[in-house]
């Protein structure tokens, strides 16, 4: 059986709901919420343990990239949708065949200076990324091999 390669993604979160320092801060958290079947569909067939996440400030002034972490549990149920309290809450979702999944990440780095989107912007090999598309808001995207290593190399971080 063939190795799989590992993925590199980027997740977007709101720093004034959960940053990339109370992630270094808890050590580990589950990435729930993710309310969009496209999102929903990467996280239960394409992100695995072990790929590389970029941690994305997005709705944020400004928007960056403020670390990475690492995928430490594959695509679980997201309890939330079964929480009648939770702003997450799926009445649809049948606890037998949850439409919902959630992945738990860990920290690996910080960046030593949040990478804007501007910063990214203006970087060449990044012209294609997913992030820098008009429109484009997924809060979990693909990330090629080039576009993290250019990114790495842009943020100062080694063997992330």
């Amino acid at each position: 059986m063939a190795t799989r390669k590992r993925q590199t993604w980027l997740f977007k979160s709101e720093p004034n709901v959960y940053s990339y320092a109370d992630l270094e801060r808890d050590g580990r958290t589950h990435w729930d919420g993710i309310r969009n079947y496209q999102a929903r569909n990467l996280l239960r067939d394409d992100v695995k343990e072990g790929d590389g996440v970029l941690f994305y400030h997005s709705n944020a002034k400004p928007m960056a990239v403020a670390g990475v972490a690492r995928v430490v549990r594959e695509a679980y149920p997201d309890a939330s949708q079964f929480d009648p309290k939770s702003k997450y809450h799926d009445p649809k979702s049948d606890p037998g065949d949850p439409t919902w999944l959630m992945v738990d990440i860990a920290p690996v780095a910080a960046c030593p200076e949040s990478l804007t989107r501007d910063a990214l912007k203006d970087e060449p090999a990044l012209a294609e990324m997913m992030l820098l598309r008009r429109g484009s808001r997924l809060s979990i995207q693909p990330v090629s091999a080039r576009e993290w290593k250019r990114i790495m190399t842009m943020a100062g971080i080694r063997d992330a």
